[in-house]
């Protein structure tokens, strides 16, 4: 039986998994307070049930996020044939003090162990 749009499962094809566990940023797009369309990269972190991503806590994205919570989020790679994973859903805004774990793991996964840990001192954890 086919897997459903929207279903979670679609996750586990092997290009999705490639993907959620490469180094290549995610792209963020959302509707600004202006109204108008805006896509940022940015670091992210997949647990398994939801992508979580880490931000300054003022960031104009967070603004824009709380007005409209709507997103999509890309994550592809430039080689050809072209693997591209595309997913839509509603963000959801957590303020926390510090640095999130998602974040350091995110960190770990783009710079490796090492230059991980230090970004990670460097902001403070």
């Amino acid at each position: 039986m086919p897997v459903k749009q929207g279903d979670l499962d679609l996750l586990q094809d092997p290009i999705a998994l490639e993907l959620l566990q490469s180094r290549i940023p995610a792209r963020l797009a959302y509707i600004a307070t202006d109204g108008t369309p805006r896509v940022v990269p940015i670091w992210f972190h997949w647990n398994g049930r939801e992508f979580v991503m880490a931000t300054p806590p003022k960031a104009p994205k967070l603004k824009a996020l709380a007005k409209n919570p709507k997103v999509a989020l890309t994550i592809d790679d430039n080689a050809f044939p072209h693997k591209i994973l595309l997913v839509r859903g509603t963000a959801r805004l957590d303020p926390v003090d510090g640095i999130v774990p998602e974040y350091a793991a995110a960190a770990e996964r783009y710079f490796g162990p090492e230059q991980g840990e230090t970004w990670i001192q460097r902001y403070g954890r």
